[in-house]
């Protein structure tokens, strides 16, 4: 989806983002850091991008309730992109504006880094971006010195450059719908929200990929929900549905509501259900909801992982189901007053 191999970095310029409510202050630079060591700007190349090249990312676009152009960060990327305007004075504006929603006593200090970036390559379309990355979190690093017939040994705190805490691309494309973008954020769920909706302020891009994810995460949680014990549905009818679910956005190309309903969920009572859930899951996670949609490879990679089976068994046992559910047999040993599951398998491996 992204490709960096022509990327340069253009123009950087670092402020320092203090957390007001603990009293630290805003110090902004007032002049860019100048990229003169080929060896250094690679080796921020690979700070800054290669965190956004390891996994399958979602897009979002810039959001307002009623204007774009009251969005701030929508504002002063667009200036940024202008070559006629000043590149320090509106990273200073995205320092404060991040400094401003800074307040939640959880939000860490730490090095505002502002950057623009030549030839990214976004879903076929070559374009430019804007870089904003922040790093808050500290390692010590050992430095050794060999001379003569000794090592000496000191110790410095730094940034891993493998470690990136939060970071954001602004692609300079789709400026209408509010600009491509792509986030990172590695931190907890509390500092996620503030990156995401307070300072950036963002919503999940209306394509494929969303599409795709969403309704595999939706069907997910129905299967967990829904299609369990206490609702009278055996646990293999839960298993046997989230293999279908798998094995649908596997082999097809398209999506289209009426057949995953009738190839996947199949009884009217469970399909019932399914569009209730759907329904009030959409309305309380404000999810987009399509259809019909093409299907995102991708996506699909991606949200594989979270459809493994454990069926735990007290403290005893972990049974993790691969493949088909139908090759388990649940039944109640009336002599012992216990459950049990029978395994049915051809050949032990």
């Amino acid at each position: 989806m992204l490709s960096f191999s022509d990327t340069t970095l253009d123009k950087i310029i670092v402020h320092h983002i203090g957390n007001p409510s603990h009293d630290e202050p805003l110090n902004c630079s007032k002049e860019e850091f100048p990229l003169t060591d080929p060896d250094l700007e690679g080796i921020l190349g690979k700070f800054f991008l290669s965190p956004f090249q390891k996994k399958a990312l979602s897009f979002y676009n810039f959001k307002h309730d009623s204007d774009l152009e009251l969005n701030e960060m929508y504002h002063y990327a667009s200036k940024m992109f202008n070559p006629g305007e000043s590149f320090a004075l509106q990273s200073v504006n995205m320092a404060k504006h991040l400094y401003d929603k800074s307040g939640h006593p959880m939000v860490k200090s730490g090095e505002l880094y502002i950057v623009l970036l030549n030839n990214i390559m976004v879903e076929d379309e070559l374009t430019d971006g804007i870089g904003i990355f922040k790093s808050e979190n500290k390692d010590t690093f050992l430095k050794v010195y060999a001379g003569g017939n000794s090592c000496s040994i000191e110790y410095q705190d730094g940034i891993n450059i493998n470690k990136l805490d939060k970071g954001c691309l602004i692609f300079n494309t789709e400026k209408e719908h509010g600009y491509k973008i792509c986030i990172l954020d590695k931190t907890n769920a509390e500092e996620s929200r503030f990156w995401k909706d307070h300072f950036l302020k963002v919503a999940p891009r209306d394509d494929d990929f969303y599409h795709t994810k969403t309704v595999m995460h939706m069907a997910k949680s129905f299967c967990n929900t829904m299609l369990v014990e206490e609702n009278d549905v055996p646990r293999s009818k839960q298993l046997e549905v989230k293999e279908k679910v798998v094995q649908y956005f596997s082999e097809k190309e398209e999506f289209s509501l009426d057949s995953f309903e009738q190839e996947v969920l199949e009884e009217p009572q469970v399909i019932d259900s399914y569009r209730s859930f759907r329904q009030q899951f959409a309305e309380q996670q404000d999810l987009l909801t399509k259809d019909s949609f093409a299907i995102a490879e991708p996506a699909v990679k991606k949200e594989k992982k979270n459809f493994k089976s454990v069926i735990k068994l007290d403290k005893n046992f972990h049974i993790y189901v691969h493949g088909n559910p139908n090759m388990l047999e649940k039944g109640f040993d009336d002599g012992r007053g216990k459950f049990y599951y029978k395994l049915f398998f051809d050949a032990e491996e």
